[in-house]
This record gives C-alpha cells, sequence and structure tokens, in this order.
C-alpha cells in the first residue's frame, strides 16, 4: 500500500530570540518558533487548564491548508487555499486537479481583525490538495511565503503588497512534488533559501530584498518535502537539507559542499527537519528509516553514529521530533504512537499513544502529536491531530499528562479519520491554531 503525504508544515528563517529568565513574551516568527529550534522561550505560561479549557480569545475565519500560523509584531499571518471548483480528494497515489487561489492573510494579533489579504489564482494538481504547506517566514517589515504549487513571494507585512514574486515551475522548470512544495524558505543574512529541485538547482539562494538568485547548486532526483536549516558545528555555520537521496551539508554563502551523507525514505518523502544535539544530529522518515550522524568537532564533517532498527529508536514524518537533553521525543508514522527514545544509541524509553489519539490504545497510521518543549523546564505543548492541546511533563522516565483541553475540530481527513495537521504558534502567552475553517487564539497566561 503506498503512504500518503506526511504532509507537513516546515518553515525556515535566522535565529533570532532571546532566552527569557524574567517574566518576557516573545514572537514566534516562523515554523517552530524564533530560533527553529520547537523551543518555547516565555514565561508568565499557564501551569494547568481550567475546569472548563482555556480561553478562547478570538477566532476569524479562513479556509483549507496545512501552514501553521506565524506572529510577529502584533500580527498573525496564515496561508490558505480557497477552492474554487474540481473534485477535492485524498488519495496517496493520485493528484488531485483544482481551480481556486492561494491567500495570505493578515490579522491583528490582539483582537483577530483581519488587517489585510493578499490572494492569486493558483489551479492545484497534487496529492492532499486542502492547502498549502508552508508556514508564513515573517523577517523584519517582509513576510514570505511559499505556495504548493512553488510560486516564493515577498509581501510587506504592514500591507500585503508584493515586493518581489517567482515561481518556480516557471523560472527553474522544476517538477512539482506530488504533496506540493513543502520545505519552507531558509532566511539566512541577505538571502531566502529554498529548496526548488532539478539538476544542479536542488537548493537555490535569492537575494531576499530583491528575489535575484544569489547561487544555486546540488543534484537529486528528487526535492523532497524537508526545510533547509542552519546548524553550528565543527567551528562553522553549515546549511543543512536533505533531499530525496541524501543529507547535505553546505556553505551557506555560496552553496558549496562540505559533507553528504546518503539517506533515502521511502517515496520521496524526506519532511522532518534533521534535528541536533550537541554534536549529533538525527533524521527519520517514513519506511522505519532513521539515522544518528555524529558531526566532527573540529571541522565540517559527519559519520553515522547509529542506524534505526524496526524495534528501535522513532520515525517521525509529519511532525519534526524534539531533540532534547539526549532524548529524542516524536511522533512515529509508522505505528501512530508517542516514543521517547535514547539519542545515544536509538534505545527506546517508552511509547505512549495517548498524545496522537484519544481513547485509542492501537496502531494508527501517521497518528501526529506535534511537539514542543518549554524552556528551562521538563513540560512540553503537545498539539493533538484530534485538536487537543496537550501540557505534559516528558524525560526518559515516561510521560506524564498534567493538562488537557479540546479546543479546535479535526477538519481533514487521513485514512477515514478526521486529523488537523498543522504545527501551532505560540507567542505572546498565546497559542495560535487553525484548522481548515479556522483559526483561533488560546490563552495560555497563568
Amino acid at each position: 500500500m503506498r503512504y500518503h503525504l506526511s504532509l507537513v508544515l516546515l518553515v525556515i528563517m535566522s535565529p533570532f530570540a532571546t532566552h527569557c529568565s524574567t517574566l518576557c513574551a516573545d514572537d514566534w516568527p516562523q515554523w517552530m518558533g524564533p530560533s527553529r529550534d520547537g523551543e518555547y522561550r516565555e514565561s508568565g505560561l499557564i501551569g494547568k487548564f481550567p475546569e472548563n479549557g482555556p480561553k478562547i480569545l478570538w477566532r476569524s475565519s479562513i479556509a483549507g491548508g496545512y501552514a501553521g500560523p506565524s506572529v510577529a509584531d502584533g500580527r498573525v499571518f496564515v496561508f490558505d487555499y480557497e477552492k474554487k471548483s474540481g473534485d477535492e480528494f485524498n488519495n496517496p497515489g493520485q493528484r488531485a486537479t483544482l481551480d481556486g487561489r492561494e491567500r495570505i492573510h493578515c490579522f491583528d494579533q490582539a483582537t483577530g481583525e483581519k488587517l489585510w489579504e493578499h490572494s492569486y489564482d493558483c489551479p492545484y494538481s497534487i496529492s492532499y490538495p486542502a492547502g498549502p504547506r508552508c508556514t508564513p517566514t515573517v523577517d523584519g517589515d517582509s513576510v514570505y511565503s511559499l505556495g504548493s504549487e512553488g510560486d516564493l513571494k515577498c509581501l510587506d507585512t504592514a500591507t500585503g503588497e508584493v515586493r518581489w514574486e517567482r515561481s518556480f515551475k516557471r523560472d527553474y522548470n522544476a517538477a512539482v512534488p506530488i504533496w506540493g512544495f513543502s520545505a519552507h524558505p531558509l532566511v539566512d543574512g541577505d538571502a531566502v533559501i529554498c529548496m526548488v529541485g532539478g539538476e544542479n538547482q536542488t537548493v537555490v539562494a535569492f537575494n531576499k530584498k530583491t528575489g535575484e538568485e544569489l547561487w544555486k547548486g546540488v543534484s537529486a532526483n528528487a526535492v523532497g518535502y524537508c526545510p533547509p536549516s542552519i546548524i553550528e558545528a565543527g567551528g562553522t555555520r553549515q546549511l543543512i537539507i536533505w533531499h530525496a537521496e541524501a543529507i547535505e551539508s553546505l556553505n551557506p554563502q555560496d552553496g558549496s559542499v562540505y559533507w553528504r551523507v546518503p539517506f533515502q525514505p521511502s517515496y520521496e518523502m524526506s519532511i522532518a527537519r534533521p534535528q541536533k544535539y550537541q554534536n549529533m544530529l538525527y533524521a527519520s522518515g517514513i519506511g522505519n528509516k532513521s539515522i544518528m550522524l555524529k558531526l566532527s568537532t573540529d571541522k565540517p564533517g559527519a559519520e553515522e553514529l547509529w542506524s534505526g532498527t524496526p524495534k528501535n529508536s522513532l520515525y517521525c514524518a509529519n511532525s519534526t521530533p524534539i531533540f532534547h537533553n539526549g532524548v529524542l521525543y516524536g511522533s512515529d508514522c509508522g505505528a501512530g504512537s508517542f516514543i521517547a527514545a535514547n539519542g545515544e544509541n536509538g534505545d527506546r524509553y517508552w511509547e505512549t499513544f495517548e498524545p496522537t489519539r484519544t481513547g485509542e490504545t492501537r496502531r494508527i497510521s501517521h497518528g501526529t502529536a506535534f511537539v514542543t518543549h518549554i524552556a528551562d523546564s521538563d513540560r512540553f505543548l503537545l498539539f493533538s491531530e484530534v485538536g487537543d492541546l496537550i501540557i505534559a511533563e516528558l524525560n526518559s522516565a515516561g510521560y506524564q499528562e498534567i493538562s488537557r483541553a479540546h479546543v479546535i475540530e479535526p477538519t481533514g481527513e487521513c485514512f477515514g479519520r478526521a486529523v488537523v495537521w498543522s504545527h501551532p504558534a505560540y507567542a505572546n502567552r498565546t497559542a495560535f491554531i487553525r484548522n481548515d475553517k479556522e483559526i483561533i487564539a488560546v490563552s495560555l497566561a497563568e
């Protein structure tokens, strides 16, 4: 049986978070937070939800999509698809043909009032066609969006005016992956770095102010779905990409290759961002494929530390795992359970279905919970595919659920069950969560 898209959300940007030791608030300008590491650094957060659930501050109507929200400078950005015609269906082996418009919305963070909207015609020919995959990435007064059909745009955050745009199909003759372009753009210095696809153009860097090409490189048989990211290792800033054939480290200034490790997921589904802890880099995907790399400490380099077996490690796809204090936490795309594993050797500490599916204790293909670590604690925020927001304590000893609230309805479909597959944004003691009908603001303030 073929596997469907582990559609997701993957975005990127340069780090610019500050650590909070006193009461503070922070923005969430891209997927997985200010530093793209899944760390939530605000203080003054609620310890447990009230009996009747957390306060919903506002809700606003939107349409379909998998792209999570981003939050910056008092604005909330979310990306959706307004279908006009066509037969929408979810088939992992067949593209649906739709006519409609992709839309970037900007809302007032405090009230949910719509400030502006930018939309453009965008016929779809992809599998699982609910809408865009990529969370808008905010950098200063610009917001960058990448649509499912490869439309890259730079908009003014205050007005929604288009500053520049590129089309991967038109400008690079790039093939649209069956599940759409999903590798969210990385803003690094003066560049916007994107996974485009094609001979010597698997990755392309654009001038973030003008959209002009700065450099391109790397060849692969398919671009995959994994966002590029920046790490520091071996005394060097390295651009990490994972396409359908290998994990590669590049010089972010010119695209030259530092190192390459072959690593092929099934169905070209490189999705979850490789996660770093100390001198280890972990990647996993569909088909029981996982690898832990040991990064060189004196220069750019990597070698395999261990690879997964059917009974160890975890195999994340839809959601990127968290690698915290040497422990891997994430949703296993095969069993659908939530697993904790030892980063040193892949041995599993524990496994549970509680975060991924309420009331289920059985295998559920691609059961998904999006995981975020609350800094300076053993606490995590988990957002389950059934629409539950969970506060839990996770460590190698086990999973302890502290509080759970059902905050939004699952409006998508996967293997006959209702799901919501979109990573929340956490900013200003608020969770911003979307499905295919609305975006809501949920208070997390103590």
